[in-house]
């Protein structure tokens, strides 16, 4: 298990409970946005080139990431969280990745995958151990997504994420790109 890095905080000091929550719906909100917008973008170069086979891979942990961003779609409605202002941003942001991701390769797109769902991985962790028993529901939905988001990365490492050209700095690359990501979406 991943622990928090010092740029994942899961609590902010002086923060409720409700408060808390609030700011973990709306970052895993833009997180599932990107997610969702990655795999678009890499479907779009893929089915171009005719890689079914891939296509076919990132389209079945695209249809995990849209239910993703459905459940907290609805969780914001809900819940009344201000989604991020950055929503746009990350909306082509994501798109971008994927795109640039999948150009380089079905490989590289596999590495994409890899890298992002790691730090999900982390994050993930963070908040349920930040959440503890205060709020079941959310616990008991990012425990379940965090679980669909390894079986991503593994998914990725099997099919050749590693083999990617400069998998090392890419991935690198693409980690903290995520981690500035989740920063700035937690606050706006």
């Amino acid at each position: 298990m991943n622990e928090p890095t010092d740029t994942q905080r899961p609590e902010l000091p002086g923060e409720d409970v409700a408060t808390r929550t609030a700011r973990m719906i709306r970052v895993d909100h833009a997180g599932e946005l990107a997610a969702h917008r990655i795999y678009q973008g890499q479907l779009a170069v893929l089915s171009a080139r005719g890689d079914s086979e891939a296509a076919a891979l990132i389209r079945e942990m695209a249809d995990h990431e849209t239910a993703h961003l459905d459940k907290f779609d609805e969780l914001v409605r809900a819940r009344h969280v201000r989604p991020t202002a950055l929503r746009p941003f990350w909306d082509v942001a994501g798109f971008g990745l994927g795109v640039a991701s999948a150009l380089l390769g079905k490989n590289a797109a596999m590495a994409c995958t890899a890298a992002v769902e790691e730090v999900i991985d982390t994050h993930y962790s963070a908040q349920e151990k930040a959440l503890g028993k205060d709020d079941p529901e959310l616990s008991d939905i990012i425990a379940e997504f965090r679980a669909e988001e390894c079986a991503h990365r593994d998914t990725a490492l099997a099919n050749g994420a590693e083999a990617a050209p400069a998998y090392g700095p890419l991935s690198a690359a693409i980690k903290t790109g995520c981690r500035i990501a989740i920063k700035l979406s937690e606050r706006f």
